[in-house]
C-alpha cells in the first residue's frame, strides 16, 4: 500500500515571520489529519524555522534543491548535512523551473539524488515535459529518458529512499492542468519505466506525485486514479487555508 504524499513547494515565497504566521494557521487546521504525509518546502532561510515550528506535529520539511558535493568552495551552493541540520528529511530535486533557469541535468540530478539518500534525506525527484515536447509528440520519450537517465544507475534498494513527482511543464503556475485521465496515463508510464529498470516489486512499491496547478477542486479527482500516489503543489499551498484543503481532500 502506497501511502499518499501532499508536499508544498514554496518556491521563493516567504520570510521567516511569514512562515511561522503559515505554521500557525496550518497545524490546527489538520489535526487528525493522516491518511497521508504532509510536506512543506521552505525557502532555505526558513528551513530551520520551520522545522521548530512543525516539531511534534505529522508536518515534514524539505528543502527545494541541495548540492552533491559534502563541503567545500561552493559559494551559494548548500549541502545535504546543512539541510539535515536544518530540520530537513526530504529534499526537492531536479523541479522543473531548476532545469529551465539553472542548467539543471539528468546527470546533475543523479548526482544530487545520490547525495540526497546517502546523506539520510528522502528525495523527490522531479520528471516532465515541456508544452512543446507534449505537441511535438515526445513526452513519453522524455520522461522515459529522464527517469532512465536520472535514476537509471540507482539499486532496486536505493528506491525505497526515493519520491518520483511528475510535473508538466506547461501546467506549472499556468493555471492549465494536465487531465486526471493524462496524468494517470504518465504516472502509468513512470512505473513501466521503473520496472523494465528495477523489476515490478519496486515500481509497485515507489510513490508518485502529480505536480502542475494542483488546487483543492481538482485535487479529489487526480488522487482517485490509481498510479497518482499524492501532489507537488505549488501557488496552492502558500495559503495554509487552501494547502489544508488539498491535504483533507478525503474528507
Amino acid at each position: 500500500m502506497r501511502r499518499p504524499i501532499i508536499a508544498g513547494n514554496w518556491k521563493m515565497f516567504k520570510t521567516i515571520a511569514e512562515t511561522k504566521e503559515f505554521c500557525d494557521a496550518l497545524i490546527p487546521a489538520i489535526l487528525g489529519v493522516d491518511h497521508c504525509e504532509i510536506i512543506v518546502a521552505p525557502p532555505f532561510t526558513a528551513l530551520a524555522s520551520a522545522s521548530e515550528e512543525v516539531d511534534g506535529t505529522r508536518i515534514a520539511i524539505a528543502s527545494q534543491d541541495v548540492f552533491w558535493e559534502a563541503q567545500g568552495a561552493f559559494t551559494g551552493e548548500i549541502a545535504v548535512r546543512m539541510l539535515v541540520d536544518a530540520g530537513c528529511t526530504f529534499s526537492i530535486i531536479g523541479h522543473s523551473e531548476r532545469r529551465q533557469f539553472f542548467g539543471e541535468t539528468d546527470e546533475s540530478v543523479a548526482k544530487k539524488t545520490r547525495a540526497a539518500i546517502d546523506g539520510g534525506l528522502h528525495a523527490i525527484v522531479c520528471v516532465g515535459e515541456s508544452l512543446a515536447e507534449r505537441d511535438g509528440g515526445r513526452a513519453t520519450d522524455v520522461v522515459r529518458r529522464q527517469i532512465q537517465e536520472g535514476l537509471g544507475k540507482f539499486s532496486a534498494k536505493d528506491l525505497v529512499s526515493i519520491t518520483i513527482a511528475y510535473e508538466p511543464v506547461w501546467a506549472i503556475g499556468t493555471g492549465r492542468t494536465a487531465t486526471p485521465e493524462t496524468a494517470e496515463e504518465m504516472h502509468a508510464e513512470i512505473r513501466r519505466t521503473i520496472s523494465g529498470i528495477h523489476g515490478e516489486a519496486p515500481a509497485a512499491a515507489i510513490r508518485v506525485l502529480y505536480g502542475g496547478s494542483v488546487k483543492p477542486d481538482n485535487i479529489a479527482s487526480l488522487m482517485a486514479r490509481e498510479n497518482i500516489d499524492g501532489a507537488l503543489v505549488g501557488g496552492a499551498s502558500l495559503d495554509a487555508a487552501s494547502f489544508a484543503s488539498i491535504i483533507k481532500y478525503t474528507h
